[in-house]
């Protein structure tokens, strides 16, 4: 075959542009194969390939090439940096193990340095890297970046699963019945007045909502108070009710809480109700320890005729508390980003509260003053009718009604 060394240029400089890796190869040798003698030196200096390549591509087609996705042969390409830096991998992991949370054996760690500052302490130690494959590498070993997690409330209970399925089990009962079954915590405290909420809402440009500098309380302003909404889910009509007081979380506050929810909304919802199923965390004014709970709670089925099913969930345990993820969890979205000035406004936000589930929420102050370090003697307590389960009954009991004393 003859053709000009200019025209055998042309060709490449105008067909090869346009191809792949694999089909350059296809190309160049085949052309240098059909050529013949000097076909691999001529083809080298019109495409600017190196022979080393052209002799590759030459032996490929010979073989036989089969059509396929891969633009190169398996085991082509650059070696990995692991391979290419022996004792790269231990060196990371050695970096990132002193700052290792939880167990060091265990399938998923986690590292608090970034990837910025691991890569430039390897390259102190003489290797090549850079922070993403830094962040590759981390992933190949099992390591994540992550956030701290409200988890650790307390030391995990023995029977912390036996727990889970015998609120489940209690509560579909109650369910299938047609009879109430509540979730009931105290949202965190919110400074009433004009202090920041986190995250963002639309303004205009460049009007962001003002507020104050610091967050700390002013009573020289009168911006002293803090909301203390509890709150109570309704799980058969998804359903919230939120009681915001300004005093103080006392167990007295939160039955007074479920007791405006059973005159407002539960009353109506469960006419013919005779059984309340109540499930709440193990600590706070709602704490299985917490005598004054178990008090007011005995006064509130005295007043309705309600047997009050009380589960608590196990010590460490409250965010699985259905009341955190389906009512609290919406609250705070529907009031990002806006000063909760007073009271009317933050009362309206929790009433605005809404998901595409059809989840609503109703609100009220409670004016109330509710006495902090109120004792409960031990004649009244005893008086209180509980039953509790066979089942760990400090977490489990009923309460049942009684003429009130």
């Amino acid at each position: 075959m003859e053709m000009t060394p200019e025209a055998l240029a042309k060709f490449f400089e105008t067909v090869l542009p346009h191809l792949n890796e694999r089909q350059r190869r296809v190309v160049v040798g085949s052309m240098a194969d059909v050529l013949g003698r000097g076909g691999q030196a001529r083809v080298a200096e019109a495409s600017k390939m190196s022979t080393n390549t052209i002799w590759g591509a030459i032996r490929e087609v010979r073989e036989g090439m089969e059509p396929t996705e891969r633009q190169r042969a398996p085991g082509g390409g650059d070696h990995k940096a692991i391979q290419k830096q022996p004792g790269l991998l231990l060196a990371l992991d050695e970096l990132v193990h002193p700052d290792t949370r939880g167990n060091p054996m265990s399938a998923l760690r986690w590292t608090l340095k970034s990837t910025y500052e691991l890569a430039r302490e390897l390259k102190a130690q003489g290797y090549q890297v850079s922070a993403e494959l830094v962040r590759r590498l981390l992933h190949e070993m099992g390591y994540s970046l992550q956030a701290p997690a409200k988890e650790k409330e307390g030391a995990s209970a023995p029977d912390r699963d036996g727990q889970f399925s015998h609120i489940n089990s209690l509560a579909t009962e109650f369910l299938s019945q047609g009879e109430p079954v509540i979730s009931v915590d105290t949202k965190k405290k919110e400074l009433i007045g004009e202090f920041s909420n986190h995250g963002r809402e639309w303004q205009p440009k460049g009007e962001p909502t003002r507020v104050n500098v610091h967050d700390f309380p002013d009573p020289e302003r009168g911006v002293n108070a803090k909301a203390i909404p509890y709150g109570i889910y309704d799980l058969s009509n998804d359903e919230g009710w939120v009681n915001v007081g300004d005093t103080h979380d006392t167990s007295e506050f939160a039955v007074s809480s479920i007791r405006k929810w059973w005159y407002t909304l539960g009353k109506e919802r469960f006419p013919d109700a005779k059984r309340l199923m109540i499930t709440a965390d193990a600590g706070g004014s709602n704490g299985y320890r917490v005598r004054a709970w178990t008090y007011h709670l005995g006064l509130l089925a005295a007043e309705t005729g309600l047997e009050i099913t009380v589960c608590h969930y196990p010590p460490g345990t409250s965010k699985w508390n259905k009341i955190e993820h389906r009512l609290f969890s919406f609250i705070s979205i529907n009031w990002r980003g806006k000063p909760l000035s007073d009271m009317r406004t933050i009362v309206e936000l929790i009433s605005a509260t809404t998901t595409k589930s059809g989840l609503t929420v109703q609100a009220s102050y409670d004016q109330n003053w509710y006495e902090k370090g109120v004792k409960i003697s031990d004649v009244d307590f005893e008086a209180i009718p509980i039953k509790r389960h066979d089942f760990h009954g400090e977490w489990n009991y009923v309460i049942l009604p009684k003429p009130t004393v």
